[in-house]
């Protein structure tokens, strides 16, 4: 019994032995991937890649801004900030400085879109976001205003964003409830509503009983000889269509 309590407690020992060295192992494989990135800022762009793969890092040059402080052509900002630990193969967002703004901001307002952009380029300048807005009595495509304005100065990014007039909004209806009516008056309402009618059909008659428990298919209101009612519409009453939109109509002898 004894060696068998003796055995028992060195197999323990070995396991407790055998998971602190995992422990300790994976601990240190896991700090081994772990690198503490590097200053870049003030750097070129080649430079700092480089410094960043010596740290087994990756660099994304993202965005250009201008900057008094920095030089042209030098790193002015990177995320993750220098200092905090991240893993091998991390990539770190940078920024260039473009030095400070020399170029002029050209007034677009009341220009089209195709000669603001001319105007825009060939200061150097890229377009930021173009906006639309439907402003009564303004032509289409036209400049209504711009960010930053002309002649601004103390700028961070080289590029000019642009509120545009946007094309006017085709008309729109409101479908008229025609459930209920004469198919000759539904007729002249969808006419009204500057729509147009589209198709009429009429409930197939059940030839069986069996046949009643299930829809019948439509058949071609043509076939109707006297006055219809409209049982069902698309689209439904309440919606809104475009200018021209078809209605459909399910209809029924009165």
């Amino acid at each position: 019994m004894k060696e068998f309590f003796r055995l028992s407690l060195l197999v323990l020992i070995l396991l407790a032995v055998a998971l602190i060295s995992a422990l300790t192992a994976m601990r240190i494989a896991i700090h081994g991937r772990e690198v503490v990135v590097p200053r870049l800022v003030g750097l070129a762009p080649d430079q700092a890649e480089r410094v960043a793969l010596d740290k087994g890092l990756l660099v994304d040059v993202e965005n250009r801004f201008y900057s008094p402080d920095i030089p042209q052509g030098h790193i002015m900002s990177q995320l993750p900030p220098p200092g905090v630990t991240v893993r091998r193969g991390w990539r770190v967002r940078l920024a260039e400085s473009l030095g400070p703004q020399q170029v002029s901001i050209p007034n677009v307002v009341g220009e089209s879109s195709r000669a603001a952009e001319i105007n825009v380029r060939r200061r150097g300048l890229d377009l930021g976001t173009i906006a639309l807005a439907h402003i009564p009595d303004q032509p289409e495509d036209q400049v209504l205003a711009q960010s930053p304005p002309a002649d601004a100065v103390g700028i961070a990014s080289p590029k000019i964003n642009l509120l545009m007039a946007a094309p006017p909004a085709p008309p729109a209806y409101v479908m008229p409830s025609l459930v209920g009516r004469q198919l000759a008056d539904a007729a002249r309402a969808i006419e009204a509503a500057g729509l147009k009618l589209g198709s009429v059909h009429a409930p197939a008659p059940d030839s069986t009983a069996a046949a009643a428990a299930t829809p019948a298919p439509a058949a071609d209101a043509g076939a109707l000889t006297g006055p219809a009612i409209v049982l069902r519409q698309t689209p439904a009453a309440g919606q809104k269509v475009g200018a021209g939109a078809s209605v459909d109509l399910l209809v029924a002898p009165q």
